[in-house]
């Protein structure tokens, strides 16, 4: 029996096309991590990793989430267990995540930074550790010389509006050349529902020097971040919501809302979405003003387990995708700031696959030519950044827009050891179209289609974003 050998050099890659266009043209291309959740600090001092359990399983949730299916007691997952009684534990783990993208994930991280080709296993699982934990001990092996490992030229992190940014002035300081940046999250200030939102206030606040007695001084203290924020470099923008919303809305109701919060009064599901409707479009002006990108990430149904919400707090494995219905918000709220030209350049994300037709249609209804691929559809995201999501997201966007235009993968990842999944991206995108080419529906022109490629593996990001 002919059986391909598991994660070759031809991983993935179906046919002679698919092969050419990854290793050609894909490959060598630099990475531009256009979102992500790392940590500046650690980006900016150079942080060295006292083992592979510290850098690998340290606030991976996906692979919590395994671990706990599997039947591993959270003692060994965010406890106080030993971080080598931890990896052991990952290690017995990772035979069952069979077809789950975390075995393709954890095995190309594992040749790609640490040459390790074996399966891991129980039976080989504190040799790994051992071997992994020592190289780390290099100095190669910093967060830094991790990132230029994977060629990464741009990373953009996520950061709330009360942030110093002092580890980014840090870093950009030591004039490394990877450029590493700040990206505006100002989910608290919007969320007005959240039990804490008026002790956010107060640190909006301090960062802001002013006092937010009114709406209009929120939307003030927004604007003076915006500002610092562009001052060290940032031109995007992120928001994880269950939905946007488009309720009417007026400065006389914004402030009545408000202030009814402030008053600690409790607030109607439709005064709540009435707020969100309006600071929404507010913020969205103030990008367009910047020239700043937006970034949507819809449709996550969050911290489920209220017990363990209790325990370990949010962004902790206990997220799943929602079914919110998405398009008529999402089109009303774009076409507001559309109708007063003021619709910032725009990145749509869906958790729910059920929205990729709706999601790669929105798009279409609101480039106007003014930039290319101005309103772009995301990449697979979250529980569809795997083999079979991003091959529904990339069919969708070229059955129904330009996949040529399209700004290409990002992480998403807490993990200084994520950056293959770029590479995993790279070889589904170039096997699609070699696929393609294969059954005769794309000409057979190697340069064409390398270009192309090379477009949505790295220019067009670049472009995109200006860097």
């Amino acid at each position: 029996m002919n059986v391909k050998p598991f994660l070759d050099d031809n991983f993935l890659l179906e046919n002679r096309m698919a092969e050419i266009l990854y290793h050609a043209y894909a490959k060598e291309q630099p990475i531009i991590d256009y979102h992500n959740h790392l940590p500046p600090n650690q980006i900016a001092e150079n942080k060295q990793f006292n083992n592979i359990t510290e850098v690998w399983l340290y606030g991976d949730h996906y692979k919590w989430r395994a671990m706990r299916t599997n039947g591993v007691n959270e003692h060994y997952i965010t406890g106080s267990a030993a971080d080598e009684e931890k990896f052991l534990k990952w290690a017995t783990t990772v035979p069952s995540t069979i077809r789950n993208p975390l075995f393709h994930w954890t095995h190309l991280e594992l040749q790609r930074y640490f040459g390790i080709q074996e399966v891991l296993s129980s039976k080989n699982a504190a040799q790994m550790y051992a071997q992994c934990t020592a190289q780390l001990q290099h100095p190669a092996y910093r967060t830094q010389g991790l990132l230029d490992k994977m060629k990464v030229e741009v990373v953009c992190t996520t950061d709330d509006p009360t942030d110093s940014l002092e580890y980014h002035q840090m870093y950009a300081a030591s004039q490394h050349k990877m450029k590493m940046l700040p990206t505006f999250r100002p989910d608290k200030a919007i969320l007005i529902s959240n039990e804490n939102y008026l002790e956010y206030l107060q640190k909006l606040e301090k960062a802001a020097d002013i006092e937010i007695s009114d709406y209009e001084h929120l939307i003030t203290a927004l604007q003076k971040r915006v500002h610092y924020f562009k001052a060290n470099g940032c031109c995007i923008s992120d928001h994880g919501l269950n939905k946007v919303f488009s309720r009417p809305f007026t400065p006389l109701e914004m402030q009545r809302i408000f202030t009814k919060r402030l008053n600690r009064q409790t607030l109607s599901q439709e005064e709540i979405e009435t707020f969100i409707s309006g600071i929404m479009h507010d913020l969205g002006i103030m990008y367009a003003e910047q020239n700043w990108v937006m970034q949507l990430h819809l449709g996550a149904l969050r911290n489920n387990s209220s017990r363990m919400m209790r325990q370990l707090g949010p962004d902790t494995g206990f997220d799943s995708i929602g079914d919110y219905p998405q398009a008529q918000d999402l089109a009303t709220f774009l076409n507001r700031l559309d109708d007063i030209d003021k619709l910032p350049k725009t990145i749509i994300y869906n958790l729910n696959p059920s929205d990729n037709e709706v999601m790669a249609t929105m798009i279409g209804n609101f480039n106007d030519g003014s930039v290319r691929g101005k309103i772009q559809y995301g990449s697979g995201w979250w529980f569809l950044d795997q083999k079979d999501g991003m091959e529904k997201q990339l069919n969708a966007l070229s059955n129904m827009g330009l996949l040529s235009c399209f700004i290409g993968m990002l992480t998403d990842s807490r993990s200084f050891l994520s950056f293959p999944r770029h590479e995993y991206f790279r070889r589904i995108l170039c096997n699609l179209i070699g696929k393609d080419v294969h059954n005769g529906e794309l000409p057979n022109d190697e340069m064409w289609l390398g270009g192309i490629v090379q477009d949505i593996c790295y220019r067009n990001a670049k472009q995109y974003f200006e860097f």
